[in-house]
């Protein structure tokens, strides 16, 4: 609630649509700030999977097994592929526009969504249900999120699948940060491609 009375406030502000969107991804630090109040109040442990991945150790998946460096080398690889028709599309002046307000979008955001999603819920909730259940609950709630950032509920609900993927590179390295490079060049690519403002 206090997310959105923020939010709200801000929009009022005679201020960019740019500037209005980072303002809004920045105000992800409340909802983060009552996450660990909840967890401290309760006396529960604060766990955001923030160890390095273990580059040498393989991920088993229902149809191979890989090598978690080859599986994010590849993931990054398709990721980037948004960045296709940027490049393809646009001037070059454009293109220097919209590299700052990219940048330091993407980077706000990944790096607050991750630690709301895969890194407090996730660990938190996977104390009372099966991590599937965990998966699912976060996941949604990741992908519905972005509602409050004016993005229609069909296509919120689609960023599920999002929140779906993160989480499981999340759980299958241990580790948060690579959802976090994952989530920045999706991002970079949603910026470039003119999805965000």
């Amino acid at each position: 609630m206090i997310f959105q009375s923020a939010f709200a406030y801000i929009e009022d502000w005679d201020l960019s649509a740019k500037t209005k969107t980072i303002l809004n991804r920045s105000l992800l630090i409340i909802i983060i700030a009552g996450l660990v109040f909840t967890q401290l109040f309760y006396k529960q442990k604060i766990f955001i999977f923030s160890q390095l991945p273990k580059w040498n150790s393989t991920i088993t998946l229902p149809f191979h097994t890989i090598k978690v460096s080859y599986f994010l080398i590849i993931g990054l690889a398709v990721s980037s592929t948004l960045l296709i028709p940027m490049v393809l599309n646009q001037e070059m002046s454009d293109i220097k526009s919209m590299v700052l307000f990219g940048i330091l979008f993407a980077i706000i955001n990944a790096t607050l969504e991750e630690i709301i999603w895969r890194g407090i819920l996730l660990s938190s909730i996977r104390k009372y249900v099966s991590t599937f259940y965990a998966i699912m609950i976060t996941s949604l709630g990741f992908g519905l999120l972005h509602i409050s950032i004016g993005i229609p509920l069909l296509i919120s609900l689609l960023f599920s699948f999002g929140g779906l993927f993160y989480a499981i590179v999340v759980l299958k390295t241990n580790s948060i940060y690579p959802a976090i490079i994952f989530h920045i060049v999706i991002n970079l690519g949603m910026v470039f491609n003119g999805w965000i403002i």
